[in-house]
């Protein structure tokens, strides 16, 4: 059974192992627990006691957020996780004017089944600032 939860208290960087698979470079496992504690909001998924995914959401708190990350393990992906992750964090940021998420191209699909957009944007990428 899969379980979810927001509070992040007792997470540690043993919790964390297994994501960002195919990666160039991987953020450490210090890098991942920061990240998730620093966010505006954030949502595990759980098998028994082992994360299993997670989402988290940056946000300004009044009107936008940004969804950087959505990970699921892949020994636990197909099974609808990572789609009710994002459901429960669109819901955390439902009050804000605008959510934003960049992803590839070949993801569009599955963002626009939970109701987002394909907006024109930009990005640079710094894989050497992970691990």
């Amino acid at each position: 059974m899969i379980t979810y939860s927001t509070d992040l208290t007792a997470l540690t960087e043993e919790d964390l192992a297994g994501f960002f698979v195919d990666w160039p470079k991987a953020p450490s496992r210090a890098q991942h627990l920061a990240v998730l504690r620093g966010s505006y909001r954030a949502v595990l998924a759980f098998a028994d006691d082992q994360v299993v995914g997670f989402v988290n959401m940056i946000s300004d708190g009044v009107l936008t957020a940004f969804v950087p990350w959505l990970e699921v393990l892949p020994e636990f992906q197909g099974q609808g996780i990572g789609t009710e992750l994002m459901r429960r964090i669109l819901a955390e940021g439902q009050h804000l004017y605008s959510v934003d998420l960049v992803c590839d191209e070949s993801l569009r699909p599955y963002y626009e089944k939970l109701g987002m957009v394909a907006l024109t944007g930009m990005i640079v990428r710094n894989r050497d600032a992970c691990g």
